[in-house]
């Protein structure tokens, strides 16, 4: 008879308690008893923690059998700053996009990769490189000189994903003031909506040569705006969101925590608060295993940086 995942996770705890010295002991208690989720957030930091404390107070519920399990919610102004908590063990996991993960993980080498977080019911995107119909750009060859617009900064699928696709093909970006800015023939100039809608405006309009959002995004317009958009070109899939781990949090801790989140679907309170959270789907094994997800981050986001 096969042994349940409960039962095989016992037997994993139970080596690391006989295999550990005292203090090892002792780090494994205090993890036991506090579960920290880390969030990167310049602003409405109060409203964000509010947000996501059902979901952490959950997590640490189930993960841990302390009486006093504690489960907070840690904001941390910079990807930097969420980095430097995890490595001082202060941050216990956190979930975020693709190009932020691969900041935090392998830029500062602070996080581990442990599982794919869906979203409104879906686990992959990607992003979309998309101009006018009759703006007469065919080709991505045809932006040179001109001018395209990202959503935000911050944005994996309305940023960095297309902007980092384009380096890859060998296209050299600038960014620029504005519309009116002067852009060599030699490359492509970018400039900030802010906004998805303001983006899509200012190519319908022609103000822009070409825009890029995510394939979500594009799914949500309407079918007249739909007509009048060409697609360019589309990046790779990437998961939408992912969860790690600090490095160093013990192996028993971190298979707890993936089987608590994997199971959260399944039961009416996990659901309720799934949804909740950022209309969370459900959260799933890596599908390539962690070194496989690795690899698809840096040749997602690496190459490109040091062209």
């Amino acid at each position: 008879m096969s042994r349940t995942p409960r039962v095989i996770f016992a037997i994993l705890f139970l080596g690391v308690i006989v295999s550990s010295n005292a203090a090892a002991q002792t780090r494994e208690k205090l993890e036991a008893k506090t579960i920290s989720l880390g969030i990167v957030a310049e602003a409405h930091q109060q409203e964000i923690e509010e947000h996501f404390r059902d979901f952490v107070h959950y997590v640490a519920r189930k993960t841990s059998s302390a009486s006093a399990v504690e489960g907070r919610v840690v904001i941390a102004p910079t990807l930097s700053e969420l980095a430097k908590l995890l490595e001082q063990g202060k941050v216990d996991f956190y979930m975020d996009s693709p190009y932020p993960t691969y900041v935090v993980n392998f830029v500062h080498g602070a996080g581990k990769l442990l599982l794919r977080r869906w979203q409104r019911g879906k686990a992959e995107y990607r992003s979309l490189i998309f101009t006018k119909k009759d703006s007469g750009i065919n080709h991505l060859e045809d932006l040179r000189g001109k001018i395209i617009v990202f959503e935000d900064p911050e944005s994996s699928s309305g940023h960095f994903m297309p902007k980092f696709f384009l380096l890859r093909n060998g296209f050299k970006l600038s960014e620029k003031g504005g519309l009116e800015a002067n852009v060599s023939p030699s490359e492509i100039g970018y400039i900030f909506a802010r906004s998805q809608e303001k983006l899509v405006a200012m190519v319908l309009a022609k103000q822009a040569a070409a825009g890029a959002f995510s394939d979500d995004d594009y799914a949500r317009l309407d079918e007249k705006r739909k007509s009048d958009i060409s697609i360019l070109a589309q990046t790779e899939l990437v998961p939408r969101h992912l969860v790690s781990i600090r490095k160093d949090m013990a192996p028993a801790l971190a298979a707890r925590l993936g089987e608590v989140l994997i199971a959260m679907h399944e039961d009416d309170q996990g659901r309720r608060i799934l949804q909740k959270t950022g209309d969370t789907t459900k959260f799933d094994v890596l599908p390539e295993g962690e070194e496989g997800m690795r690899r698809r981050l840096l040749e997602t986001f690496y190459s490109a940086e040091r062209k």
